[in-house]
């Protein structure tokens, strides 16, 4: 039976009976057989691959698992004439979809002779943080996304037409104002049994778009949680027959773009006085507009073009601006990090797609190692 809400043009995956596959989730496993799923970021710098192995031991440390290697030619990572790639595992997560003991694996990228792979960004944050971690950093990115139908319009919207105006649709209830949210209700649960640390979520301006939030983590620890939430939000999308998409830009118009907002704190701005540190660290930002915006997104910026636009809550791609509570700030220091006087400030540039390694290593650069 097709369901009523979905019509022929689905995604066959949202046809599929998933009550068949209970049968099989349910089978008794021999004793301390795990299923592992390895995960990766391919040659993109965007997408995200994965595969599974069997473990016959359950890990207690992600340097107990082993060291696999996959098709880089089939990722754009690498040759065919030479196309062995390694993943090296770094984080251990619950698997939300086997339960019991299985574990998502999240990995880093390396070639046949030891070298990171171009788009593994994570050793590079991981070095940086380590020469940062007496200021104790804490991250935390607003991580925006869009549902869209199998056909690439986003979800509930008209098919030969517009919903209305943006307006009632940020923080939205009801049917004609909100669109997906079993997805993001199965994101949320997901992330919080798999260990991601993930501390809200909320509907966006346009509507078939959303947000979480991940975070306060430690440094390179938030790259971590957010390419997993990300793996998660893709996988479950797939379940329901729906797309995610972390595209700047997805509708062209008057309509608001998606970024990754990432909020900053070291210990000096959380304590007394802190503002004047969050200060600091603007005029050092305001120095460097360029690199960052280089950064924030794995095209170079030119995703961010399309967002960056001085228009629909962001600054100019091209000026370097600050302001508290501002919206349309390259950097925002939130009202109330202004009235207590330490805290935190938002950096509103990164693109929804960004890396957040990259992110990450880019602004502890800039203020904590004056690069």
């Amino acid at each position: 039976m097709i369901p009523m809400s979905r019509t022929l043009e689905s995604s066959p995956n949202a046809l599929i009976n998933k009550k068949v596959l209970d049968r099989y989730l349910t089978l008794e496993l021999p004793e301390n057989k795990i299923q592992a799923t390895y995960i990766w970021i391919d040659g993109t710098d965007q997408n995200i691959r994965c595969k599974d192995r069997t473990l016959d031991f359950v890990p207690k440390s992600v340097k107990e698992l082993p060291i696999w290697n996959y098709d880089g030619s089939s990722t754009y990572q690498a040759d065919g004439a030479n196309s062995d790639l390694y993943l090296h595992p770094v984080a251990i997560y619950r698997d939300p979809f086997r339960r019991g003991k299985h574990i998502l694996v999240l990995c880093e990228t390396y070639s046949y002779d030891g070298t990171p792979t171009a788009t593994n960004h994570r050793k590079e944050c991981a070095e940086v943080a380590a020469k940062c971690a007496d200021e104790e950093p804490w991250f935390g990115i607003e991580q925006e996304y869009t549902l869209l139908d199998i056909d690439g319009q986003p979800l509930g919207w008209p098919k030969n037409g517009f919903p209305g105006p943006q307006g009632p649709y940020y923080c939205g209830v009801g049917a004609d104002k909100v669109y997906g949210r079993d997805v993001v209700e199965a994101h949320y649960r997901a992330c919080l049994f798999a260990g991601v640390k993930i501390c809200g979520t909320n509907a966006e301006v346009m509507p078939a778009q959303w947000e979480f939030q991940v975070g306060p983590c430690v440094g390179v620890s938030v790259g971590d949680d957010l390419w997993v939430a990300r793996f998660l939000l893709h996988r479950i999308s797939e379940e329901f027959g729906i797309v995610a998409t972390l595209d700047p830009k997805p509708m062209t118009g008057d309509w608001n773009g998606a970024g990754a907002h990432c909020n900053v704190s070291t210990k000096a701005m959380r304590e007394k006085g802190g503002i004047t540190a969050i200060n600091q660290a603007v005029e050092k930002l305001s120095k460097c507009h360029e690199k960052h915006i280089k950064a924030y997104d794995p095209n170079g910026g030119k995703d961010n073009e399309r967002r960056l636009t001085g228009r629909h809550e962001t600054s100019s791609i091209h000026d370097f601006s600050a302001g508290v509570a501002h919206r349309g700030a390259s950097i925002r220091i939130p009202r109330g990090v202004a009235d207590a006087g330490c805290g935190y400030f938002e950096d509103r540039r990164p693109s929804s797609n960004c890396d957040p390694y990259s992110v990450v290593s880019t602004i502890l650069s800039t203020i904590s190692l004056n690069k």
